[in-house]
């Protein structure tokens, strides 16, 4: 893991953080010779395509077109 002063940090910043990015190698920041702060790079994002995910799993256990009950005892028609 590569440290650096703080002040330096300041100076370069987007380019170190490119390059902890790219190399995935963490970086230390320090102040007065004490670590301040460790930065590592994010991990990878487990990407999954949502759609579909459920296919298959469902079961029809009953009819699904006729009303389970009769349309004469629903209320809401009357």
């Amino acid at each position: 893991m590569k440290n650096i002063q703080i002040s330096k940090f300041k100076a370069q910043c987007l380019r170190l953080l490119d390059e902890v990015n790219r190399t995935g190698e963490g970086l230390t920041i320090t102040r007065n010779g004490q670590p301040l702060v460790v930065v590592n790079p994010a991990p990878e994002a487990h990407t999954r395509e949502k759609f579909g995910v459920a296919k298959n799993t469902g079961k029809i256990i009953a009819d699904i077109i006729n009303p389970a009950i009769e349309t004469s005892e629903w209320e809401i028609l009357n």
